[in-house]
């Protein structure tokens, strides 16, 4: 029966539900951490732990993941990872203490961190070159409604049920995904996996743990804080001990190598600071929106869920915007697009019209939607399918990167720039002053990454794009760009 189903549909289908999962349990959980530190007994200081868990170990086994896939199999590999993260998700659930909550939460993360990457290789091992702009129809849902539908689900879950039905939630998703790939997933291996790089391993574990840690909790704690240097500055040995070790290792873990593709190497810069720039400003704008209007969380989320719904928009446009205008023209004008609308964000305040911030809020996700689909459909263009685990595990790992790194930026904004960063309640009028210099930060991350994208050269590109016939002598360009 399964021959009867075509791969790419399979693929796709158990993609999107186990990355809409995933994706979802990244934001869902914030929503709830007062609730669930009062019910465990802790303050909720102390329940951020289980958020810094969950990252650390995503860091600590994305790196890895590009070569279990290839040398154990990638539907092995990924459905054994969907296991562990639907069963953390029901122990999650069960938790009776805060230490139980944070080593589930560990798990999950270890299982989340193997499926991007690995899943991300599927698909693109699945696709060819000229359809992956097609392929962005298929990303959207778990890129993007998934994590803006998580505060509102976290919100309706909380206050009508428990907070414990925000990781119960999870479980007929990844039930159905588990089965579905059972019965129906296409194994595959790479002959020439080799042997896994233990230095490059023992290195990046620690070395991208620690630098997480420090991003996420280096606002919070200060950056001055004995803590948070100490973990900047072994997390950065470890992680330049990593390039010199990777780029001298015949089969690095990390296949540093593949930077060498100047496509490759400049969507990953471009992807990174779009990611930060994006994240950024979903971290900064709810905190502005609930200190300009005393707004509710679940207020909140719905205010910023316009976002995903023009990132859907956008990705019914890419197969068509990607042809059409190539991928250099493309990314710039939608960094420039939403450079523009961020600046709009950073300079509304109390008196502006909730509908125009949401239409904001939309505009973003149309601009950043087709930057992120066109990146995302050439970063891969001249990667080989031997290479495609390792380049979307390095694909993956600089996007965590980037996200952490935006965030960690805005935050040290927010608490350097006077009591509106700080929380404190004041009479009268919010003072918004810091969080509209931190979303002006925001647009200077997309600022920068639309000087990258201006390098792109859409010849590198090429097996991505139809090709025309060369009918008139003015058509050999085409062609000859390609070469």
């Amino acid at each position: 029966m399964s021959r009867r189903l075509d791969p790419k549909a399979v693929v796709s289908i158990v993609y999107v539900a186990a990355m809409f999962m995933a994706a979802m349990d990244a934001t869902i959980v914030n929503v709830a951490l007062r609730t669930i530190s009062g019910d465990l007994g802790v303050a909720p200081a102390a329940a951020g732990s289980i958020n810094i868990g969950y990252l650390v170990s995503l860091a600590v086994v994305i790196p890895v993941a590009g070569w279990l896939g290839d040398r154990w199999g990638t539907k092995r590999v990924f459905l054994l990872a969907l296991g562990a993260f639907t069963a953390a998700s029901a122990l999650c659930g069960t938790a009776g203490s805060i230490s139980e909550l944070t080593l589930y939460r560990v798990l999950q993360g270890a299982g989340g961190g193997l499926l991007t990457p690995v899943g991300m290789a599927m698909l693109f091992r699945t696709f060819p070159p000229q359809e992956r702009a097609k392929v962005s129809r298929t990303l959207v849902l778990p890129i993007a409604v998934a994590p803006a539908l998580g505060p509102i689900v976290s919100g309706l879950l909380v206050d009508a049920l428990s907070w414990r039905w925000i990781f119960y939630i999870n479980l007929p998703i990844g039930a159905f995904a588990l089965l579905f790939g059972l019965l129906y997933l296409r194994e595959h291996a790479e002959p020439g996996a080799g042997r896994l790089d233990w230095a490059g391993f023992l290195l990046s574990a620690p070395g991208f743990a620690l630098a997480v840690y420090a991003l996420s909790e280096g606002a919070a704690h200060g950056w001055g804080s004995p803590v948070i240097v100490g973990a900047v500055a072994a997390g950065l040995l470890l992680l330049a001990a990593l390039v010199f070790v990777e780029l001298r290792v015949a089969q690095p873990m990390l296949n540093l190598r593949l930077l060498g593709d100047r496509l490759f190497r400049t969507m990953g810069l471009v992807s990174v600071c779009s990611a930060a720039g994006l994240l950024g400003m979903l971290y900064v704008f709810p905190l502005m929106y609930q200190e300009a209007r005393q707004a509710s969380a679940l207020e909140t989320g719905l205010t910023t869920f316009p976002e995903a719904l023009g990132l859907m928009l956008a990705s019914q446009l890419v197969p068509w915007s990607y042809q059409r205008f190539g991928p250099r023209r493309l990314v710039c004008a939608a960094l420039l697009g939403a450079i523009v609308v961020f600046a709009a964000l950073a300079l509304s305040g109390q008196d502006s019209n909730p509908w125009g911030l949401r239409a904001l809020m939309f505009g973003i996700g149309v601009t950043l939607g087709h930057a992120v689909g066109a990146v995302q459909v050439a970063s891969f263009a001249n990667v080989p399918p031997p290479s495609m685990g390792r380049a979307s595990t390095l694909f993956t790992v600089q996007n965590r990167l980037g996200s952490a790194l935006g965030v960690a930026v805005l935050a040290a904004v927010l608490s350097a720039l006077g009591p509106a960063a700080s929380g404190a309640a004041e009479a009268g009028p919010a003072d918004l002053t810091a969080y509209r210099i931190a979303l002006f930060g925001a647009a200077a991350f997309l600022l920068i990454g639309l000087s990258f994208a201006l390098t792109i050269r859409d010849a590198d590109a090429a097996a991505t794009m139809r090709k025309r016939a060369p009918s008139r002598p003015a058509d050999d360009a085409v062609p000859a760009a390609g070469k």
